[in-house]
């Protein structure tokens, strides 16, 4: 039986061509004869510049290209092969490369009175990049629409359905919208301050992909308004986990995780009091291993890495990681990486950022 991390490898080495291979350094070459499968990942080098590297599954560095200030989010599109970096919140850039080096990359900037907030997602055809945004002198959310088609250019903005809008992704038909508001309040002049942690209103949209018609908005129940909604995937079926961050005090013990389907009520995950408490409240990446059925959650803050059993939401392990970040789908589990440059087997140099994409 062929592994679906060998058919990601060789479906990575047959796009690149020859011409990538043979620029590679030997060390190199071998880290992608040996990989299962690709990820990419934003890191910081021990110089203190910043770049985007292709990694094996090991940790192990293929490429790497500099970008001009430090990344946070990734995504990938199958239909185009090429993958997109955003700047970290208040950042104003997005670099879209093509991980195996057949086109220049491309650097696109937010709007006057917009910042990225670190995430995006392809349209499925591959002609639309959507990248979350701060409208900050308006105080709302919205959803950058860039011609991914072309040349990225701007072709409008739907409302998000809430404020600090952060991570977003599509369903698989391309219809809707996913959107995690936050709920947290941010202005370029104050930095990355937290502006109303008092009146904070998280949320989590559905919206038409088509119109940017707002279909279905979860507010959070008041006793949970500082439990700010962060991060999404989706699963086999379709259905949306979230992931969250708590604003609130630490001796508070609040839901972390939850999923929900169009048209349903959110519905938590009641994680064991002994996993809440590993997660110190923080879940910084959340990523869906479909065919395995497994739910990959990690935490910088609780230097640990949980994994899920999909259909249950019961606890299938837990890890200690030193400050996990990046998380995403491996041939057969969850790959985790870390700030401190790990991930599986090895530690590099270079000290990963919060996210981890796979490429195929």
């Amino acid at each position: 039986m062929i592994r679906s991390g060998a058919i990601d490898r060789r479906s990575f080495v047959r796009a690149a061509g020859i011409g990538f291979l043979s620029a590679l350094a030997p060390r190199q070459l071998l880290a992608l004869e040996r990989a299962d499968s690709v990820y990419a990942a934003g890191f910081r080098s021990p110089d203190g510049s910043f770049g985007i590297a292709t990694i094996s599954e090991r940790g192990e560095v293929i490429d790497r290209i500099d970008l001009p200030s430090r990344a946070h989010g990734l995504a990938f599109c199958r239909a185009s092969g090429k993958a997109v970096a955003f700047a970290r919140r208040p950042g104003t850039f997005a670099m879209i490369f093509d991980p195996a080096n057949r086109t220049r990359p491309v650097v696109v900037h937010a709007p006057e009175g917009r910042h990225f907030y670190g995430h995006g997602h392809f349209s499925p055809d591959g002609r639309i990049l959507y990248a979350s945004e701060n409208d900050f002198d308006g105080n709302r959310g919205v959803i950058g629409l860039y011609d991914a088609g072309g040349d990225f250019t701007r072709l409008g903005e739907f409302e998000a359905g809430g404020i600090g809008t952060h991570d977003m992704t599509v369903s698989d038909d391309g219809r809707l919208l996913i959107v995690a508001n936050g709920g947290i309040e941010t202005h370029p002049d104050f930095g990355r301050t937290k502006l109303n942690l008092d009146s904070m209103v998280p949320s989590l949209a559905i919206i038409d992909a088509r119109t940017g018609e707002t279909m279905q908005r979860h507010t959070l129940p008041d006793a949970l308004r500082q439990l700010s909604t962060r991060h999404l995937d989706l699963d086999e079926a379709g259905r949306i986990w979230f992931a969250c961050q708590y604003e609130g005090p630490r001796s508070d013990l609040p839901p972390l995780a939850g999923h929900f389907s169009p048209g349903e009520d959110l519905r938590f995950v009641d994680l064991p009091e002994r996993t809440t408490r590993l997660l110190a409240n923080y879940v910084g990446a959340i990523a869906v291993n479909r065919k395995a059925g497994l739910v990959g959650l990690t935490s910088p803050k609780g230097n640990a890495a949980v994994i899920l059993d999909a259909r249950s939401g019961s606890v299938v392990s837990e890890q200690t990681v030193a400050e996990a970040a990046g998380v995403a789908p491996s041939p057969d589990r969850i790959a985790v990486s870390s700030y401190t440059g790990r991930l599986a087997e090895t530690r590099s140099e270079l000290a990963w950022d919060q996210h981890l994409v796979r490429l195929g």
